[in-house]
């Protein structure tokens, strides 16, 4: 087993609260550096999609839809009914081995990159905060001084730009449950017509307010199952933002004219720098913590500093721990191969699933306690049928018999499948004289819409011994 870092220090606590069990709120120093502008590409990116998705559509229905309260959803323009429930079991089943297999073979990559906490709090909140409030050291200085016009306005103005950023979050999620449409005759209408709606909303955004005023990083180590999670699922072979102490220590301030490594000192010249950024309050340097989101801030600041010295970046980087105890580059384990080759593969399943959907689905189901009925030439059973049509098209319907001469008649009108509905109904299927071979024929219903075979159901069709 590879050793472990030798210079990681225990903690039982989290790295935000101080020796009297307190609060330590953390100002972060506003990060830089390459890693961190992929971060700005990907982030604005996740948020134009969350603010433009709801007016895409497809077909007049909109491109994702999750309305729970009308168990209505839409996914790429798709509906799905709870008909389709197995594929969204199938789904979850997935989505959970998906995560497991995901943490343990590459990190947290989604808690620093693509988590909404993250993005809103560090590319949104938190900016906010550097542009009103200043930089760290103005932030705290801001806050430890009395109250006066100042302070006043700068915490005002912040917190009221706050609550309107989570008052519009609110609505971009309520519009993929009810709707962009529905959403934006809502907000036509006076308060009065909807004010459970808009009391929900107000409180929903006063929770989000609480969390990116208040909780913050504390979502991420206490109430997140997620990073609760990453303690069982990290393993020395994960990948993970990590402190190459072999090359770092011992860690000691840089002195003019020096030779380091005659000295026996390391690279890390304790500027605390990867402390000052990380927005979580922790120094990575103590190994692989609870509160680490691999956000790369840490990475960005090293490298800089590393480059402003003249020695080599990478001494925090993307690394395992087994990597960096064996003095061995990074590279693909079996495990992590034969991992995401399973990853692969689920995502292959569920797309499959999804794509082999059928747009009509048919019940078709002999009517109880009948019995045959003899017509001229032949004999007649009744069936009773339930079509589901989930396009969002009419649909012409018409059955026919596979495997036996006979004919099919329909009890009623044309038969037509609205959009987005159930259609029941009742036919008669007969067979001629010379198809009756015993009293129970399997028979085999073909579901035709607009000329395209959809379904083949299997029956049972009663004859006379």
């Amino acid at each position: 087993m590879a050793p472990k870092n030798p210079y990681t220090g225990y903690r039982d606590q989290l790295a935000t609260l101080n020796e009297t069990g307190k609060r330590r709120w953390v100002y972060a120093q506003k990060p830089k550096g390459k890693l961190y502008n992929y971060r700005n590409i990907v982030s604005y990116t996740l948020l134009f999609l969350l603010f433009a998705i709801p007016f895409v559509k497809i077909n007049g229905e909109p491109f994702i839809l999750l309305n729970i309260l009308e168990r209505k959803f839409i996914l790429f323009g798709v509906q799905f009914w709870p008909q389709d429930f197995h594929l969204f079991l199938y789904s979850m089943i997935t989505l959970f081995v998906f995560v497991v297999l995901f943490t343990v073979s590459y990190g947290r990559i989604w808690c620093g990159w693509a988590c909404p906490q993250t993005i809103f709090l560090e590319f949104i909140f938190r900016k906010i905060e550097y542009l009103i409030e200043g930089n760290p050291s103005q932030q705290r200085k801001l806050d430890s001084q009395a109250m006066n016009f100042t302070k006043f306005w700068k915490k005002s103005l912040k917190l009221i730009l706050f609550y309107a950023i989570c008052f519009s979050i609110t609505n971009a999620f309520l519009s993929y449950i009810i709707g962009i449409d529905q959403l934006l005759e809502i907000m036509k209408a006076p308060i009065s017509e909807h004010s459970v709606g808009f009391t929900i909303a107000v409180l929903f955004s006063s929770v989000m307010f609480f969390v990116f005023t208040k909780l913050r990083e504390q979502v991420c180590t206490m109430i997140c199952p997620y990073g609760r999670l990453q303690g069982v699922l990290l393993d020395s072979n994960s990948i993970v933002v990590a402190y190459d102490y072999k090359r770092g220590e011992e860690r000691a301030p840089l002195e003019a004219g020096e030779d380091r490594l005659a000295d026996g000192k390391g690279d890390c010249i304790d500027c605390y720098q990867c402390v000052d950024v990380c927005p979580t309050g922790i120094d990575v340097r103590d190994g692989t913590q609870l509160e680490c989101i691999n956000c790369t801030a840490c990475i960005d600041e090293c490298n800089s500093v590393m480059e402003w010295i003249g020695k080599p970046k990478g001494l925090i980087r993307f690394d395992s721990e087994k990597n960096i105890a064996e003095g061995k580059k990074q590279k693909w384990p079996t495990r992590k191969i034969a991992y995401t080759v399973v990853l692969c593969v689920l995502l292959g399943i569920v797309a499959v699933l999804f794509s082999s959907r059928s747009d009509l689905e048919a019940i078709i189901l002999r009517t109880p306690g009948l019995l045959y009925q003899p017509q001229e030439g032949g004999i007649s059973n009744m069936y009773s049928f339930k079509l589901v049509n989930k396009t969002a098209n009419e649909l012409p319907i018409h059955f026919k018999i596979m495997n036996h001469e006979g004919d099919i008649k329909v009890i009623g009108d044309e038969l037509k499948a609205k959009a987005s509905s159930i259609k029941e109904g009742v036919f008669f299927a007969i067979l001629p004289q010379k198809e009756i071979t015993s009293d129970n024929i399997p028979i085999t219903i073909g579901v035709y819409a607009d000329d395209r075979l959809i379904e083949e159901v299997k029956l049972t069709f009663v004859g006379p011994n």
